[in-house]
């Protein structure tokens, strides 16, 4: 542990030049004092790091001195090329790795280019997950897949229930969800559970597979999986519109093809394919009155007792009407 944070304080201040004990503390997440003591033991193994004393002061490396610790093994080198996607790294375990590959690689560069990192992340970011996708943490699952998926090695676990063994190819973050691919499936993460690596065993993988390509053949097909139940809506004008922000992307256009005619008020009946009876009442909760459950009956039900709650809670006896 303390020799590779010796090697992290020795990076960064070959890649930036010099730096206080407060800044190199932040880095590290150490005490300064432990900053200190570091920087004797790399004095003592024959560094030539010293001090700068005074306003602007710090630790600084002796000019042109330049250090070979900047091979990347392969751990760090995999996690390079991740580093656009910070929360996709951190969940999977990561994050150590990318950070010592990003310090490896400013190390490497010449001094006029070390700040291109820190100029990248002033202008772009990526944002992986969807704009309104929660911010909890991630599935029980993902960091033993993930050591799977990295090392090429079986899995066994329960999938909605029933048992799996799986050769895992590779993970999928999209809009917030973590997706699993195998040679001929996909799988969503947080519907694992119990899930075990098997790290003394490797499977052997197909080196032809693309998974960017894969993903792209395969999503809508599972997507349109998931939707296993119907129900049929009567729409307003409004709610036709706003079924986009609720209703899942793979089912919008199949439920707004198969619309009615409108009535006199311009409703339109369609039929919505659903995830779920559970699902649905999320969704269709959001439309609010906009949105007129007509079968299942017990979905109906679910309805019209959310909003007689919401009625006491709102409309009760003695309020009055808010000025529209």
């Amino acid at each position: 542990m303390r020799a590779a944070r010796l090697m992290s304080l020795l990076l960064l201040l070959q890649a930036r030049g010099g730096m206080t004990a407060a800044e190199l503390a932040r880095e590290l997440e150490v005490s300064e004092r432990t900053v200190h003591r570091d920087v004797l033991a790399l004095s003592e193994a024959g560094v030539p790091v010293y001090a700068d004393r005074g306003r602007g002061g710090g630790y600084r490396l002796l000019e042109g001195y330049r250090t070979r610790l900047t091979g990347l093994d392969r751990a760090e080198a995999e996690a390079l090329f991740l580093s656009g996607v910070p929360r996709a790294l951190r969940e999977m375990g990561l994050g150590e790795a990318a950070a010592s590959a990003r310090l490896k690689a400013a190390a490497a560069l010449s001094p006029g280019a070390r700040d291109a990192a820190a100029s990248a992340a002033q202008r772009f970011h990526l944002d992986a997950p969807g704009w309104f996708a929660g911010g909890g943490p991630p599935p029980e699952a993902l960091a033993p897949l993930a050591r799977a998926v990295w090392g090429d090695h079986p899995v066994t676990g329960l999938y909605r229930g029933a048992p799996r063994t799986l050769e895992p190819y590779g993970l999928v973050l999209k809009a917030g969800v973590w997706y699993l691919a195998t040679r001929s499936a996909i799988y969503r993460v947080d519907r694992f559970s119990g899930v075990e690596a098997h790290t003394d065993r490797r499977f052997e993988r197909d080196r032809g597979f693309d998974l960017a390509a894969f993903w792209e053949e395969r999503a809508a097909e599972f997507a349109r999986s998931l939707l296993r139940t119907r129900v049929t809506v009567r729409l307003s004008p409004v709610g036709r519109r706003r079924l986009r922000v609720f209703a899942d992307p793979a089912a919008l256009d199949e439920a707004l093809a198969s619309a009615t005619e409108s009535d006199g008020e311009g409703r339109v009946t369609v039929s919505l394919p659903v995830e779920s009876l559970e699902v649905a009442y999320g969704q269709l909760l959001g439309l609010g009155p906009d949105a007129e459950v007509l079968d299942p009956p017990e979905l109906r039900a679910l309805l019209a007792d959310a909003a007689a709650r919401m009625n006491a809670l709102y409309g009760g006896p003695g309020d009055e009407a808010v000025p529209g």
